[in-house]
């Protein structure tokens, strides 16, 4: 079956891509987030008002806080919105949800990851092909187009909970294919349109930012492998710098004209949330509010502390707010933002001093997404495909970047659990989320057959005892008197395991980079 597949071509993508597609069409009656209310506020705001009084609309409370262009995004889609149904387009009509408003939604999604299919066959193209294998399935190009067009998170994410995440990926995927297919300008432009689409992505600019100047701005390396300092293009600075400025004025100017801009700053960025989201991501923030809670538990018991002086207020009670720990230090959004830019810097140093073309730009785009998923400010647990998705491409080329990709997606997929807790849906996670495991770690396997085991047994058994986990949090203890008076306890105990395993694939991946040794011929490139 395999050889007939290979015998028609690409015939196997289309069949992936409509594959994943009818799935999609089978999720729209799923359970929808308060995103789906999000959006279809933002699709009236931007039809019924003008520009001025887009960013200080404030009927709902999920008041507009993307950059500019998702903002004319949902104009364009609320041109179309208006023949499925005029009243999901009335700013007053909060929380509505009819059908015809449902199904617009949901579809809009499903066609705009046209272009993330588009930019994953493109990624399968600057995937090296060099292990032949006879079956298709075994194929570097076509593992690489299920992990990413099947992912499971981003299915979740996007067709169940509800968001836009595969058009925004579309584009940071088209923009590392441009890179690696040594379009750097497109690569730029595209990476420059996709900031203003959603400000997230920022968290990966410096490898952006480092890549380009030492293989673009620098036209030549020497024999060693070190900068050329006089292969410097003047010319290459000022075309990247054109697209960037040309790119923001576009997106901002009609705000800075405005004299707004201020105003839709204090929206994309506001510090007044809380360090941790609702549910705590699995980051390093999460194992420090973890530590607090316990050693406040330690210090009650051992009358050590005041109870009378300790905040009722909950994390994880399911509120987005501002919380003041009681034992550990405090913590600040400037504290995170040294936190993050110290935790980023050396895959920076990597990339400028151990330049290994496309590899080592991925590696250092999925440092930066992980450092800042691990010390960054309200983080959301979603963020982590930022790290997941680029990282798929490096899986299929080399064994010791497989075996941590193993590690960090299924603790970081597991991590989303919590986004769908409504039973109708329990089946559907749990489903899916085997059918991806399970094809990952089979077909990972099977392209490094001949190589090392993926992952040692400590890494397996950590892997492992996610199953019994979740068997407590769903079935256990939902039966239990605790339910009562600890509900966070399930969400607690989720964040926390997930988060040693993502701050251990961290670990693993910068250890794995820094001790990497080059060869003469990376050098000469």
């Amino acid at each position: 079956a395999g050889r007939a597949m290979a015998a028609g071509g690409r015939s196997w993508f289309r069949a992936l891509a409509l594959g994943v597609s009818f799935l999609k069409c089978l999720l729209v009656p799923a359970y929808y987030s308060t995103d789906f209310e999000v959006h279809r506020n933002w699709l009236a705001i931007t039809h019924n008002l003008p520009l001025s009084q887009w960013y200080y609309e404030a009927t709902s409370e999920w008041t507009l806080d993307y950059p500019p262009f998702f903002a004319w995004f949902e104009y364009a889609l609320s041109h179309i919105a208006k023949y499925f149904d005029p009243k999901m387009l009335v700013i007053e009509n909060l929380n509505y949800t009819s059908r015809a408003t449902v199904f617009f939604q949901r579809f809009s999604v499903i066609f705009t990851d046209i272009l993330f299919i588009y930019a994953v066959r493109e990624c399968c193209r600057c995937v090296n092909g060099k292990r032949a294998a006879k079956d298709i399935l075994e194929k570097p190009t076509f593992i690489l187009a299920v992990l990413l067009l099947w992912n499971f998170g981003l299915l979740i994410v996007d067709h169940i909970h509800f968001q836009y995440n595969g058009f925004l990926f579309g584009l940071m995927l088209l923009s590392v294919a441009r890179l690696c297919q040594k379009r750097y300008l497109e690569g730029a432009l595209l990476f420059a349109v996709l900031l203003h689409f959603k400000h997230i992505y920022v968290y990966v600019a410096p490898a952006y930012g480092v890549y380009l100047l030492r293989s673009y701005c620098f036209t030549a390396n020497n024999a060693d492998g070190s900068l050329k300092w006089r292969s410097f293009s003047l010319l290459h600075v000022t075309l990247l710098g054109l697209i960037v400025c040309l790119v923001s004025a576009l997106s901002l100017g009609p705000f800075i004209v405005l004299g707004q801009l201020p105003q839709v700053i204090s929206r994309l960025f506001p510090f007044k949330r809380g360090l941790c989201h609702a549910y705590w991501a699995p980051n390093f923030w999460a194992l420090y509010n973890a530590m607090d809670k316990a050693l406040t538990t330690l210090g009650l018991k051992c009358n050590l502390l005041d109870p009378t002086k300790i905040p009722k207020a909950s994390m994880t009670g399911g509120l987005v707010q501002e919380f003041q720990h009681t034992v550990l230090p405090s913590v600040t959004p400037l504290t995170t933002l040294i936190c993050t830019f110290i935790s980023i810097l050396p895959s920076v140093f990597c990339l400028w001093f151990k330049p290994q073309g496309p590899r080592g730009f991925l590696q250092c785009l999925v440092l930066c997404a992980l450092s800042s998923f691990m010390f960054g400010w309200h983080v959301h647990e979603k963020a982590i495909l930022l790290a997941i998705l680029p990282l798929s491409l490096l899986s299929v080329q080399r064994a010791k970047d497989a075996g941590i990709y193993l590690i960090l997606t299924t603790t970081g997929h597991f991590s989303l659990f919590p986004l769908l807790f409504t039973p109708a849906e329990f089946p559907i996670k749990i489903l899916l989320m085997l059918l991806f495991t399970v094809y990952s770690f089979s077909s990972l396997k099977s392209l490094f057959r001949r190589e090392r085991p993926l992952l040692n047994w400590p890494e397996t058994i950590y892997l492992i005892q996610l199953v019994p986990l979740e068997i407590f949090c769903e079935i256990i203890f939902p039966l239990t008197p605790w339910k009562r008076h600890f509900p966070f306890v399930p969400l607690l105990l989720t964040s926390v395991y997930c988060a040693l395993g993502i701050v251990y694939a961290w670990l693993k991946l910068y250890v794995s980079v820094l001790t990497e040794r080059i060869s003469v011929r990376q050098k000469a490139e």
